[in-house]
C-alpha cells in the first residue's frame, strides 16, 4: 500500500514553497501539514487542494487518483457528447444512462485504469 503522506511529503518539499506559505494557504497549521505528512492515508480531497497549490499533478504518483482522473475525463467526455438534454427528461431515459456510464467504469476497472 503506498504511503500517500510520505508522497505528499516529497512533492511539497520539491515545490519549493514554504509550508508556512502552504499552511496559511489551506488554512491549517505547521503541525497539521507535519502530520498529514506522517499519515499513510492522508485524505483525497487534501491532496487534491494541495496538489493545486503547488501545480504538483499527484495522479502519476498515486494509484487512486490515476482512477479517479481517469474516470472524471470519461464522465467529462459523456458529458460533452450529450446534445439537448432537455428534451430527454424522462425517468427511463435517466435510468438507462446511468447503466451504460456504469457498464463502462466498470470496463474500465477491469482494463486496470
Amino acid at each position: 500500500m503506498q504511503h500517500k503522506g510520505e508522497i505528499l511529503e516529497k512533492a511539497v518539499r520539491e515545490s519549493g514553497m514554504p509550508l508556512t506559505k502552504l499552511t496559511q494557504r489551506l488554512n491549517k497549521s505547521r503541525r497539521w501539514i507535519y502530520n498529514a505528512f506522517e499519515n499513510p492515508n492522508v485524505s483525497i480531497d487534501y491532496i487534491l487542494e494541495i496538489s493545486k497549490i503547488i501545480h504538483h499533478d499527484f495522479s502519476e504518483d498515486i494509484v487512486e487518483l490515476k482512477k479517479y482522473r481517469t474516470m472524471a475525463a470519461f464522465m467529462h467526455l459523456e458529458n460533452v457528447s450529450e446534445t439537448d438534454n432537455n428534451e430527454k427528461q424522462g425517468q427511463d431515459y435517466w435510468k438507462d444512462k446511468y447503466l451504460k456510464l456504469l457498464e463502462k467504469y466498470n470496463q474500465l476497472l477491469e482494463r486496470g485504469l
